[in-house]
C-alpha cells in the first residue's frame, strides 16, 4: 500500500506542479508583475513554490539549510514569505524556473523517501497540527489554490486558457 500511495502522491505533485508551470510559461510579460489579489503574478508563483519546498522538508530550519538557498541566495535575501507582513520582493522568470526545477526533484526523492513511521509522524510545523501523511495533501491543496488564482487571472485578463492536468507524468 506505502508504493501505491507514493507513485498516486507523486503524480498528484507532478500534475499539480505542471498546472502551476503552464501559468508560469504562458503569463506574458507585461502581466509577470501585475496583481493577483494582494500579490504580483511572480509573488504568487514564488509563494507557491516556497510552500511546497517548506512543507516537502522536515521542517523550517531544514528548509533553510538547503544547499539550494545558498547558491540562489538572491531569491531568498530576508525570507519573508516566513514574515507576518505584505510581500515586497519581485523574481525574474529564471528564478521562478530555477525554484520550480529543484521543487519538482525534491518532491521526487521526499516523497520516495517516505515510510509508514515518517507519514505517520508529526508534519513538523507548530502551525499543522497533523501527521506528516496529511501536509502532503495540504501541499497539494496549496499549490493548486494558487494555481487557480493565477490561472483565472490569465483568462480574465488575457483571454489565456491553462489546459487540465490529468496526470502528471503524461503532462
Amino acid at each position: 500500500m506505502l508504493e501505491l500511495w507514493k507513485t498516486t502522491t507523486l503524480g498528484q505533485f507532478e500534475a499539480a506542479l505542471c498546472t502551476l508551470g503552464r501559468c508560469i510559461d504562458a503569463c506574458p510579460d507585461e502581466a509577470w508583475d501585475a496583481p493577483v489579489a494582494n500579490l504580483s503574478f511572480c509573488q504568487a508563483a514564488f509563494h507557491a513554490l516556497f510552500f511546497v519546498d517548506c512543507y516537502l522538508s522536515v521542517d523550517t530550519d531544514a528548509m533553510l539549510a538547503q544547499a539550494f538557498h545558498r547558491e540562489h541566495a538572491a531569491m531568498f535575501r530576508d525570507y519573508e514569505e516566513m514574515e507576518d507582513r505584505a510581500q515586497v520582493l519581485m523574481y525574474s522568470r529564471d528564478q521562478i524556473g530555477a525554484y520550480m526545477g529543484f521543487c519538482r526533484e525534491k518532491a521526487v526523492e521526499v516523497i520516495t523517501g517516505e515510510t509508514e513511521e515518517t507519514l505517520a509522524g508529526p508534519s513538523g510545523f507548530y502551525w499543522l497540527e497533523f501527521p506528516r501523511a496529511g501536509i502532503h495533501m495540504y501541499n497539494l491543496r496549496h499549490i493548486q489554490h494558487h494555481a487557480a488564482a493565477l490561472s483565472l487571472r490569465l483568462r480574465l485578463d488575457h483571454g489565456i486558457e491553462i489546459r487540465w492536468v490529468k496526470d502528471g507524468w503524461m503532462a
